[in-house]
């Protein structure tokens, strides 16, 4: 098949008239982080703040124009605003909200609006329970972490889904052995998940090219994840586990408040600097009623695999401390171990390519933990059984 070329959408969006200014959108440049890959196109249309609720319609008309072009597959469009000239920083991320975040930028068919609709819309319906996994800073393994807990959660047959919201540096394609891949759609609304290990995987990384920057604002990054949540037919899942961006900010606030999240787990090594940054993801879980379910420490250990020297590179328990500190449950532990590192650079988690390593056992043993709190949880929602004698 073919690649659609970004001048053939272009001419095609050029057919799209904005009611109020008589003009096509790409020539008064509303259109910006276009990215096509295997017939999946995505795009912004930036719009006044105030004139974001009524233009749902000149959204569906760009995704409908670019659609009847050969060799597309899907479109995504977002509906996108700037804050106007002289708003205070606050009310402007009010805007950005209510002029996207609620109803724009999800797939065609669907019919979502503006106001208390759009609110009924229910993200995820058919999947059970939802973690998100998250950390305050890059650079601690949490990708890693997400994949194998997904991978251990499926090892204790539940029926999984991993849903890499990471838009910026999408990892869970390479990490799970499917980067490369293409998501499938047969009606051109919706897109089947990649299958990986048993696991149902979508990622903005099977949509655009590897090696090209995502260059989205945070209301357009919102806008394509709620697309891939309601557009992807994850069907029933026991669990979909989301692998958070790194960090605690306006994109991941509004993830936690848009995904009917169930719980979240903390990813941190051991070093004082990330367990601050862990601290603020914690915070920001509890601000919006969110459920922490515990903290993990990353490269907590490592054993030297010639002589079994022990060393504490990162420091050591820091995130245990952290946890009794912050009154949340210390999940476990997880060693700083080589086998980690290299069967995910190969595409091949080491809960799933050897699950019998001392690696995978820590990952299974953590996945367990979280599984029953979960449990607890769900059950303290439902309420008490009265039974009757």
């Amino acid at each position: 098949m073919s690649e659609v070329k970004e001048q053939e959408i272009l001419s095609a969006l050029r057919k799209v008239i904005d009611p109020d200014r008589g003009q096509d959108i790409v020539s008064l440049g509303m259109i910006s982080g276009l990215a096509t890959k295997g017939g999946h196109v995505a795009f912004a249309i930036e719009v006044d703040a105030e004139r974001g609720p009524r233009l749902e319609p000149l959204r569906k008309a760009a995704e409908e124009a670019v659609m009847k072009l050969a060799d597309v597959l899907t479109v995504s469009a977002v509906l996108t605003a700037e804050r106007a000239p002289g708003q205070a920083q606050g009310h402007g991320h009010h805007d950005h909200g209510h002029s996207h975040d609620h109803g724009h930028g999800h797939g065609h068919g669907h019919g979502h609006g503006h106001g208390p609709k759009a609110a009924e819309q229910k993200l995820l319906p058919e999947v059970s329970t939802v973690i998100a996994v998250a950390s305050g800073k890059g650079g601690v393994g949490k990708s890693t972490t997400a994949a194998n807990l997904a991978l251990a959660f499926k090892a204790m047959g539940l029926t999984v889904g991993m849903f890499d919201a990471d838009v910026f540096g999408p990892s869970q394609p390479r990490l799970l052995g499917v980067a490369g891949a293409q998501p499938t759609s047969l009606d051109g609304q919706s897109m089947d998940p990649v299958d990986a290990w048993g696991l149902k995987v979508m990622s903005i990384g099977f949509l655009v090219p590897e090696d090209s920057p995502v260059v989205w604002r945070g209301p357009m990054v919102m806008g394509a994840l709620e697309q891939l949540l309601r557009d992807v037919n994850w069907g029933k899942l026991d669990v979909l586990v989301v692998d958070m961006p790194p960090g605690t900010g306006d994109t991941q606030l509004t993830m936690t408040q848009k995904v009917p999240l169930t719980g979240a787990v903390i990813v941190s090594t051991p070093q004082d600097i990330a367990l601050l940054d862990a601290r603020k993801g914690l915070n920001m879980f509890r601000q919006v009623n969110v459920p922490v379910l515990g903290i993990i420490e990353n490269m907590s250990t490592y054993h030297c695999p010639k002589c079994g020297h022990e060393a504490h590179i990162f420091g050591h328990g820091g995130a245990r401390m952290e946890a009794a500190r912050l009154s949340a449950d210390f999940l476990g532990e997880l060693p700083l171990d080589i086998d980690i590192r290299t069967t995910s650079d190969d595409g091949k988690p080491v809960v799933a390519s050897r699950p019998d390593s001392p690696a995978a056992k820590a990952y299974m043993a953590i996945a367990a933990k979280v599984w029953d709190k979960v449990q607890v949880l769900q059950a303290a929602k439902k309420g008490p059984k009265i039974v009757m004698q």
